[in-house]
């Protein structure tokens, strides 16, 4: 071989590298597409961008690893509910600045583990473009702890952009990083926003103490700068990895119980977090499958009708179905726990055959994207101060109709589960939390224990 041949074979070997290399670095769209790579690290203006991980790329699947659907506008942040509404005239900005000029550091919990990350963030209810100058992600240096693991700390983009401008009722899909985020973890999303944009999208009943900080401490690793205590997550509404752990994500679309209301406080003991943690550790055993779970619950909801407001505040599933279970990343199967409040919250008579025909047209929805739908039982709440004798037999009429196969793909009987078998009225006391309603945390893993979870393998049926 000449010399000349030598440098030319050299040649083509670096440019068979330079062309793999650019292929794996892949760029993940903005607006939530799915792929296994990652950006390029480069901004739109040629500067490298911060924090950007140069660990290996890692095969896996994008899947839901956490979710909070968006449940209203936080009070006090709306127009009219701050200072200057008594009659003196003077609306000033007060009554619409939210969060503005605070770091808001969400702290949420993730039963699978990833090499990357991206986050959704959601304006929903904004009356104003909603500027987000600065967002960071990093895992929890302990439990209930506001501290960054400091190699954890990314600094998150937006189309290869620092900030981002989210308008009113829309959302945004951050880019994704270079993160590892184990199984088990707390994981800390912070964002900073300098101006009111009106009213703050959030979540009420998170069960789970995030923080605030005055000013920019978006990429502080030491928590002490985070004075305030908050029980609401704002803004953030999913967290999706790449996970070689789960190939699909379980959607749990459901009202309070599956918000998880009464479980107890920074301990992740709703059912949705159990049925997570029972298919880790069962998953490829047999045809159990390897997924993740995430929560779609807000408390108070219903099938049928939707709370005030425009957008309305606690969406009826009907109306919040596309946005929070079908364009969930990685959905394959969604199960639904809704009807009680349809039942408790009518002020006639609850008519069982709409509600049903109601989680008809929900998995009529979920089988046109190919998902297969688990409907759970309806569980009892005889001592619950809404009890009617009317509203028991509409409870039994909707269980009659779905035990009986032809509401959903399959049934979970959370009420054969969870009822006192000498009162099947009532839930058994070492499942109530008090209320005659909600369950204990004993009585949420009950709930995740009771299902069968080969029930989540499988695709929507074939239509005819």
């Amino acid at each position: 071989m000449t010399r000349r041949n030598g440098y030319a074979l050299l040649a083509a070997l670096c440019a068979v590298v330079l062309a793999v290399s650019a292929a794996i670095y892949v760029g993940v769209r903005a607006d939530g597409g799915s792929g296994t790579g990652f950006g390029s690290g480069i901004l739109g203006d040629g500067r490298p961008a911060p924090h950007r991980s140069v660990a290996p790329v890692s095969a896996g699947t994008w899947v839901g690893a956490w979710s909070a659907s968006p449940s209203g506008a936080e009070p006090g942040t709306e127009p009219g509910t701050g200072p200057g509404t008594d009659g003196t005239g003077d609306t000033g900005a007060a009554d619409l600045a939210g969060t503005a000029g605070k770091s808001v550091r969400n702290v949420v919990h993730t039963g699978i583990g990833g090499t990357g990350a991206r986050i959704t963030l959601s304006n929903l209810y904004g009356q104003k473009p909603l500027d987000i100058t600065h967002a960071s992600i990093a895992v929890a240096a302990s439990h209930a702890d506001a501290s960054a693991v400091p190699d954890t700390m990314r600094r998150l983009t937006f189309d290869g952009a620092l900030s981002v401008v989210i308008a009113p009722g829309r959302q945004v899909v951050s880019d994704a990083v270079r993160v590892a985020i184990p199984r088990g973890s707390d994981v800390l999303v912070t964002t900073y926003s300098p101006t009111p944009a009106g009213a703050v999208t959030f979540h009420a009943r998170a069960r789970q103490i995030s923080y605030l900080a005055a000013g920019d401490r978006t990429e502080d690793t030491v928590g002490a700068a985070y004075t305030e205590q908050t029980p609401y997550w704002r803004y953030l509404t999913a967290l999706d990895l790449l996970s070689n752990e789960s190939v699909g994500t379980v959607v749990a679309l459901g009202d309070s119980i599956t918000d998880g209301i009464t479980s107890t406080l920074d301990t992740n003991r709703r059912w949705t977090d159990v049925l997570g943690e029972r298919l880790r550790q069962a998953a490829g055993s047999g045809d159990v499958p390897r997924y993740s779970v995430v929560n779609a619950g807000i408390s108070g909801n219903q099938v049928l009708a939707d709370g005030p407001g425009q957008p309305a505040d606690n969406a009826s599933a009907l109306h919040r179905f596309g946005r929070d279970v079908l364009d969930r990343t990685g959905a394959k199967v969604v199960v639904i726990d809704l009807g009680v409040n349809d039942i408790l919250r009518n002020p006639g008579h609850a008519d069982p055959q709409r509600i049903t025909a109601g989680l008809r047209t929900l998995v009529a929805e979920a089988h046109a994207r190919g998902l297969k739908v688990v409907g759970a039982t309806l569980m009892p709440f005889q001592g619950h101060r809404g009890y009617r004798a009317d509203r028991e037999q509409a409870r039994q009429t909707v269980n009659e109709l779905i035990r009986s196969g032809t509401v959903y793909d399959d049934v979970v009987d959370f009420d054969r589960a969870l009822r006192d078998p000498y009162d099947p009225r009532r839930l058994l006391p070492e499942y109530d939390s008090g209320d005659h309603l909600h369950p204990s945390d004993a009585g949420f893993r009950r709930m995740a224990e009771v299902f069968d979870l080969t029930s989540l393998k499988g695709t929507a049926p074939a239509t005819a």
